[in-house]
């Protein structure tokens, strides 16, 4: 069977224990990235099992029409890049595990080695180090006794309230009222009020689902209640914030710091990207699940939806009218 997997950037597909569950299939995997539809339809051309790494490459209605032999799409996480009525029409099916799962904690402690980061200016006196100076930025600050302001208690919030919690920091929720009962439940206090989430908060840490109800939901107004000696950090998505908001306020002062991981489009290649060239701001290429055993931990499931499909009962169907198209 002819099996593509997309966008391992890091060459590490084939090192990982689970990769022989399909290493007897005729495996391409494809290391750089692209979004050409030309491109793309070249490589996949005679694909029958699509892999993919998150959301790194959409597949949309205009490539898969180019794609006679694709038989099936499979992944792990959610899938709003992929075009599911175009799939469905093609008799693609799409095999992804959904419902509860574990929180993703390579994310978890990556956003609170963020926070640890940007308070304490370590990559900045880093690189000025080995530049030849000695504690060349203003004094950073310490974690304990300030706030931090969880937004979204879902899997992964909850997750960093409880290293906030440890490190005696204040923690706040802030998001929906179902949320805002589970951090009740956890002993976590909700914020008097949105913009009290953003004036009382010392960290804002985001942790919600990009989707249209959240798009745009941190806006320029919310960014400025903040603190001056504040952080924003964004593990998440982009497109949680407005766009163009984040640069415009780090710029004004309020907050005076942000980390982010994430990107409205990604890669980000060549350094041209404003929050690169601010010396207030910590950036780093989405690495919050890029983490050995989280990866491991993905393909044991995405390896197993191919080797169902190879054995002809294809499991965790998320578009079974497909099988019908076909």
């Amino acid at each position: 069977m002819k099996i593509t997997i997309l966008d391992d950037w890091q060459d590490t597909i084939r090192t990982l224990p689970a990769f022989k569950k399909v290493a007897a299939h005729d495996v391409t995997i494809w290391k750089d990235h692209t979004k050409d539809v030309d491109a793309l339809a070249d490589r996949l051309k005679d694909t029958e099992v699509l892999v993919l790494i998150r959301e790194r490459t959409p597949i949309r209605a205009a490539l898969l029409e180019r794609l006679p032999k694709l038989r099936m799409i499979t992944q792990a996480g959610v899938f709003p890049h992929i075009d599911v009525a175009a799939a469905t029409k093609h008799g693609v099916i799409i095999s992804v595990q959904t419902g509860p799962g574990r929180p993703s904690y390579a994310t978890a402690e990556l956003n609170w080695g963020l926070i640890i980061a940007a308070m304490r200016r370590i990559p900045q006196e880093a690189a000025a180090l080995k530049a030849g100076k000695w504690q060349a930025y203003p004094m950073g600050g310490g974690l304990r006794g300030k706030t931090l302001g969880i937004f979204g208690y879902g899997k992964i919030g909850a997750v960093v309230a409880g290293y906030g919690k440890a490190f005696g920091m204040n923690v706040i929720v802030w998001g929906r009222p179902s949320t805002l009962d589970k951090a009740r439940a956890d002993g976590f206090a909700p914020a008097k009020s949105r913009e009290a989430f953003y004036e009382e908060s010392d960290v804002v840490s985001l942790h919600l689902r990009l989707i249209p109800e959240t798009r745009g939901i941190v806006t320029a107004d919310d960014l400025a209640r903040m603190k001056p000696t504040s952080l924003i950090v964004n593990t998440s998505r982009a497109g949680l914030i407005a766009p163009g908001v984040l640069e415009a306020a780090l710029k004004a002062g309020r907050p005076g710091m942000a980390a982010v991981d994430v990107y409205e489009d990604e890669p980000v290649v060549g350094g041209t990207h404003p929050l690169l060239a601010m010396d207030n701001v910590i950036a780093v290429p989405h690495l919050g699940y890029v983490e050995y055993g989280s990866l491991s931990h993905m393909f044991e499931g995405i390896f197993d939806n191919v080797v169902a499909y190879a054995n002809g009962s294809p499991i965790n169907i998320q578009n079974p009218e497909a099988l019908k198209a076909r």
